[in-house]
């Protein structure tokens, strides 16, 4: 193997809606036991929603978006990447879905693209064969099929090498053991198919 193929990936993961929690910061340590770069930018500067309940958490969890701004959140994510090399994997969970949405036509060149409990259309312009993964309960409201549809329809336009996954019988935020939404098994098979991308794009920065 080539040497340079055995060099870290840098990636950066955006939090969701309730703010930066353990479940990111969990995977952030998952991913860098796998021997990557990974930063977690706090787009909330500090603030969480608090646990008492999925359905007041979900409220919560909107009111707290609206209450910062979505200029701001973005005005946190561009800073948080703007000295990332240009190659840095994009990786988000839910609102953080949306957030690369906005960030992705401005770093065509990430390595790789992995969307949790979300999805968001592919800009053109990304090298091809760029692989992108969306990950998704079945039947979420927050994963509309539309949406689901708009996801595929630009992959294709754009050349990605995308793939759609969806888990029968998870909850929307399925990744997260705190909530009720968790899928132990969803959830595993889910970071096994982020390994498999970042080996991928592991591979692609090399040749």
């Amino acid at each position: 193997m080539n040497a340079s193929a055995r060099e870290p990936l840098t990636v950066v993961l955006f939090h969701s809606m309730f703010g930066l929690r353990p479940v990111e910061l969990a995977a952030a340590e998952r991913l860098r036991g796998r021997g990557h770069r990974v930063s977690t930018p706090d787009l909330f500067a500090g603030a969480v929603v608090g646990d008492h309940g999925l359905v007041h958490a979900l409220e919560d969890g909107f009111a707290l978006m609206e209450r910062i701004g979505w200029d701001t959140i973005m005005t946190r994510a561009r800073a948080a990447v703007r000295d990332l090399p240009a190659n840095t994997v994009l990786g988000g969970f839910s609102m953080g879905v949306g957030v690369i949405g906005d960030l992705w036509p401005d770093r065509l060149a990430a390595a790789g693209v992995f969307l949790l409990h979300a999805t968001t259309t592919v800009p053109e312009g990304i090298p091809s064969g760029t692989p992108v993964q969306a990950h998704v309960a079945a039947g979420d409201r927050f994963a509309p099929p539309d949406q689901l549809a708009a996801y595929q329809t630009s992959a294709a336009r754009a050349g990605a090498q995308a793939t759609l996954h969806s888990y029968p019988g998870a909850g929307h935020f399925y990744t997260d053991s705190s909530l009720p939404d968790h899928d132990p098994d969803a959830t595993h098979r889910t970071w096994q198919s982020i390994d498999s991308l970042l080996d991928r794009a592991r591979q692609r920065t090399s040749l």
